[in-house]
């Protein structure tokens, strides 16, 4: 990929992990934002992602480091930190060193997943992470209708020359499907619309040969906070949802995750694990995804791109609004949906109601 002229430290929220990795008691090693940290579990079951390095004498409390009840200790000198990065212990001293604090990052686990919220500024979250089911209107039960997407129903690619932006791009191009993916028209787009940090691109689609864009009865609804946290949800056709999440490491690679959750067949419906059926509508699902990411990692990032005319409402509107995630862009574009360049669409589908409910 060559060099993208954009920002590897937009704000947001980014999947750092999915949530079954990270056990009680464990310490996770990880980079990302060019940044080494760590990820640990206390007790309690509570999760912190921590900067890697203690701020005594620099020890990497990745290697070596362990939870203690609710505090993660330095393995160098036992220096105890707590859940907001601060000093708790001194085992050699009768008081803690409390000017000193480890960065900590919002952690949310939601959709089986670990997000942590990153701003170059350090300012706290003002968007949330969208639940896969309640986004759409849905009930949280209804997740009793779907196989378990963990383990079988991830994919996990490790430091693509990529970049966050090209998915959500990826949601407004409505000609690649046909090339890439084989479907049998290019979508017609029903909604693309902006909400503050928060977009929504719905539309109608089908991979049967044969069908229409007049016949179709089958699509994607789909939710995207930031540029880090995407999820959709399809209908009409084999009942999946599914959550695409690019996070920068550092400066032109990336980690890319993929969950897919599949609707459970007739008769399936205790299954408590991925069934041969669902891994194999699994396993169809994410091959249209890798399909993608097999592109987007050798993508040039054009700009200005060479456009239609039928591409340049959508791929302009797209663009504008995710300025305001980088330093120093708008943050409040985007937040009358009823403004013309936003290419609004009049909602018709759950995902609307479910946002402004």
């Amino acid at each position: 990929m060559a060099q993208t002229p954009l920002s590897m430290e937009p704000t947001g929220w980014y999947q750092v992990a999915w949530s079954n990795e990270i056990a009680i008691g464990d310490v996770h090693t990880m980079k990302y934002f060019s940044r080494d940290m760590v990820a640990w579990r206390a007790a309690s079951g509570r999760l912190s992602v921590f900067d890697a390095y203690c701020e005594h004498l620099g020890a990497h409390l990745g290697y070596g480091g362990r939870v203690e009840g609710e505090n993660l200790v330095c393995p160098f000198h036992g220096w105890q930190w707590n859940e907001q990065g601060r000093n708790v212990c001194i085992p050699y001293e009768k008081r803690p060193n409390k000017g000193r604090r480890i960065r900590s990052y919002p952690v949310v686990e939601r959709n089986h997943a670990v997000w942590i919220w990153f701003d170059v500024d350090s300012r706290p979250p003002y968007f949330e992470v969208p639940d896969m089911f309640t986004a759409f209107g849905d009930d949280p039960s209804d997740a009793d209708n779907y196989y378990p997407p963990i383990p079988g129903g991830t994919l996990f690619h490790k430091q693509r020359e990529l970049h966050p932006q090209y998915i959500m791009e990826n949601g407004v191009d409505f000609a690649h499907f046909k090339f890439v993916h084989q479907t049998p028209f290019m979508p017609e787009f029903t909604r693309h619309d902006f909400d503050g940090p928060v977009s929504y691109v719905d539309f109608t689609i089908a991979f049967e040969e044969g069908v229409t864009l007049e016949t179709a009865s089958s699509g994607v609804y789909s939710v995207n906070a930031g540029l880090g946290c995407s999820i959709t949800k399809s209908w009409g056709m084999v009942e999946n949802r599914t959550m695409p999440a690019v996070t920068p490491v550092d400066e032109s690679t990336c980690d890319v995750r993929f969950t897919v959750w599949i609707g459970k067949k007739p008769g399936e419906e205790q299954a408590t694990e991925l069934t041969k059926y669902g891994k194999v509508m699994t396993d169809l699902v994410v091959e249209q995804f890798d399909n993608d990411v097999e592109i987007w990692s050798h993508q040039r990032y054009s700009d200005p791109p060479a456009l239609s005319q039928r591409e340049f409402k959508g791929f302009t509107a797209l663009r504008n609004w995710a300025v305001q995630f980088y330093p120093g862009g708008d943050s409040s574009y985007g937040r009358d949906p009823a403004r013309p360049e936003s290419g609004a669409i009049v909602p018709l589908h759950p995902s609307a109601i479910a946002a402004t409910a």
